[in-house]
């Protein structure tokens, strides 16, 4: 028998009056998946996040967070979720580990101070362990976030827009220690606006549009059906480029060619060759998800 999907997704809605926030959406992400959910502001992510962390009860369907049904087996169902919100709330009249103390005693985890010394280390907070949570930076409120939800060891890890304003050394930091959980073992659910975040990271991506899945698939596989690679030329004769299908950039006198397969690349430069226009520059670019984006959220 195959084990249950780490969340499972069954034809849920969710309506706000006339607004259609989540229409019929079903999907299962899998024990030890790094998964990516992506879409425009008003997609319905953070819609669905709060149904699966029983914050919002959905107007038909079911949620299961590893075989435990977040509305008739809510208890279960929440121990087995960490979620890392999109704001930024925080009690400001305690200390960082007062905080994480109070939250492990909402699990009935009394003596849980040797893996709060260890998220605290991971995340680089032990320094600001014992500092008022009024006190600390925007990125460093977002770092206790992280923590808070993994106090409870949570097998499901669901990432909430978490690198949102944070600078480039906490985002690579937070990265490192979200990877390593992901190879223990946790299953990471990721929205972010950060495409290139996600094409890194999530094994497996799906992307909403309206409340509805518009597209579900490996990253590779999404990559290969809808991006291309681009090919970069600075060309001593640019206007030969363009009668070829350059696309001219703003900036710099590059001209941008799009190709799916590298012979085709060969082809190009013998025609450019015989045409005259010699290449001064060149640089090769990979498939990107933000192309497979704008182009699904175009058509979809």
């Amino acid at each position: 028998m195959s084990a249950p999907a780490a969340i499972r997704i069954r034809s849920v809605s969710k309506h706000y009056g006339a607004l259609r926030a989540l229409h019929e959406l079903s999907l299962d992400v899998m024990p030890g998946e790094f998964f990516g959910l992506l879409g425009p502001n008003g997609a319905g992510k953070t819609t669905l996040i709060s149904v699966m962390a029983g914050l919002a009860r959905p107007t038909s369907g079911s949620i299961e967070i590893m075989g435990h049904d977040v509305g008739s087996d809510y208890r279960r169902a929440r121990r087995q979720l960490g979620v890392v919100p999109q704001e930024l709330v925080f009690d400001p009249f305690f200390t960082v580990r007062e905080l994480l103390r109070i939250q492990s005693g909402y699990f009935g985890l009394a003596r849980n101070d040797a893996w709060i010394d260890e998220i605290l280390g991971h995340l680089d907070l032990l320094p600001k362990a014992d500092a008022n949570m009024r006190a600390l930076s925007g990125g460093m409120k977002r770092r206790v976030l992280v923590a808070q939800a993994l106090v409870h060891r949570p097998p499901v890890i669901v990432l909430d827009e978490p690198t949102a304003g944070v600078d480039v050394e906490l985002r690579h930091g937070l990265w490192q220690f979200i990877r390593k959980l992901n190879r223990d073992g946790h299953t990471i659910v990721l929205t972010t606006h950060y495409l290139e975040e996600a094409q890194a990271l999530c094994g497996r991506i799906a992307m909403l549009k309206n409340g509805r899945i518009v597209a579900l698939d490996s990253t590779k596989a999404l990559l290969r059906r809808f991006a291309t690679h681009s090919l970069r030329l600075r060309l001593s004769n640019p206007d030969v480029g363009v009668a070829l299908g350059g696309v001219a950039e703003d900036e710099g006198g590059w001209l941008v060619f799009g190709f799916d397969a590298m012979a085709d690349v060969e082809t190009l430069l013998r025609r450019l060759r015989e045409a005259g226009a010699g290449v001064e520059e060149m640089t090769l670019g990979e498939p990107e998800l933000e192309q497979v984006f704008m182009e699904l959220m175009q058509h979809a």
